[in-house]
């Protein structure tokens, strides 16, 4: 087995998608992953689809390989004292449920760290444990929109909008894993555990960078921009014959190339657009003169002459276009995984590419407790006592 996280323990109790990206992605890394759920299943992304392949949701599977799984009833003392036992044996604990309820279960960083107090304990929440909004449930949606992202996206004419994908949630699963390495890093010095409080809205917040930046220097709430930048020109869509393409010109020598590969070799003389600041007060302007040039060509001929004068672009695709590209399957940007109930899966693979200790896709997102057995033995419990457990609804 390969990986820089090869012998470290990781017990998830998270679902739905921040968690489990975050454990996902601590797997790819090597680390032993155990997904705990209630009987039956618990993570909701179980259920979330259409499309679901052989009954196997979408969803669910992008971002729960490379873990085991097992069924433990957590409103019982007998299931408790399981995840107290796996706990004691565990350098990392997530979960993300609602504030107050691990403590109310006896399962809170103060109690666990009394029987592990080398355990990195990680609570994701929408708001966190500070704050008069931490009893409140946050899911990414409601998040986009409270934490301000919604109403810098889209354009005026559409209203706020979210982005494509639960961004919230992965940032905040990213943010989880930078967290406990750098946690476990600090362990090595320590010998010592301990909490993280993660937030999805602080998470979201965070990420708003220089749009929050621009609000905070200059005081002016921005606005809606569409595929505009607010502090760059030109760096946005634009029509060409056939298709829209992105044009992202980041400094004063990729405009002067773009315009002589586009034979507009006047522009950049121009007083309007000698400098970054210039074009921003002339946007309007540059675009009209530019959105003209673009459609007399099909987006291939400019993708061409611009990639060869080093002008940053490219086409929108769509995700067929997207795994068409040669260039992800150059970097195995997409795997397969065989999985007993679904079949051969198609997944999205780690951007991860280490030099020695390689990601590596080892185990197919598991089924509903499927690992219950052999992780209770792991414990040592014997077969009669897992019976027992089945018997009284624990496992």
């Amino acid at each position: 087995m390969s990986g820089p996280l090869v012998g470290i323990k990781v017990l998830d109790l998270s679902r739905v998608l921040a968690g489990p990206y975050c454990t996902m992605t601590l797997g790819d890394l090597g680390a032993d992953v155990i997904k705990v759920e209630s009987p039956g299943g618990s993570d909701d992304t179980r259920h979330w689809g259409p499309p679901f392949q052989n009954n196997v949701s979408a969803y669910y599977l992008c971002a729960n390989r490379n873990k085991r799984a097992i069924t433990v009833n957590l409103k019982s003392e007998k299931g408790r004292q399981i995840i107290k036992d796996l706990a004691k044996q565990s350098d990392v604990l997530i979960h993300n449920f609602k504030y107050g309820t691990m403590e109310k279960w006896g399962l809170d960083y103060d109690s666990l760290k009394s029987i592990n107090p080398g355990l990195i304990y990680c609570g994701i929440t929408g708001f966190g444990k500070t704050g008069p909004y931490k009893h409140l449930p946050g899911y990414d949606f409601v998040i986009q929109a409270m934490s301000g992202l919604m109403s810098i996206t889209g354009t005026e004419e559409s209203g706020p909008m979210k982005v494509g994908v639960a961004i919230s949630d992965v940032l905040t699963g990213m943010n989880a894993v930078i967290g406990i390495l750098a946690a476990l890093n600090e362990r090595n010095q320590s010998g010592l555990g301990q909490s993280i409080d993660l937030a999805l809205f602080d998470s979201q917040v965070s990420a708003l960078v220089n749009a929050a930046s621009n609000y905070l220097v200059s005081g002016k709430v921005p606005k809606r921009l569409g595929n505009e930048h607010p502090n760059i020109v030109p760096y946005q869509t634009f029509k060409t014959k056939d298709r829209e393409m992105a044009i992202a010109v980041g400094n004063d020598g990729q405009f002067k190339r773009m315009c002589s590969a586009m034979g507009l070799d006047s522009l950049p003389s121009d007083e309007r657009f000698l400098t970054n600041e210039k074009r921003l007060e002339n946007r309007k302007v540059l675009t009209s003169i530019l959105s003209d040039a673009f459609q007399q060509e099909n987006a291939s001929h400019w993708q061409s002459l611009l990639n060869q004068a080093g002008v940053p672009c490219g086409p929108i695709n769509d995700m067929k276009a997207v795994f068409d590209e040669e260039q992800i399957q150059a970097r195995n940007m997409l795997v397969e995984v065989d999985h007993p109930e679904a079949g051969k899966v198609s997944l999205v693979g780690s951007p991860i590419h280490y030099s020695r200790t390689p990601v590596s896709v080892r185990k197919h997102p598991p089924m509903v407790g499927e690992h219950t057995e052999e992780v209770l033995k792991e414990l040592g419990l014997k077969e009669y006592e897992i019976n027992s457990l089945k018997a009284e609804k624990v496992i």
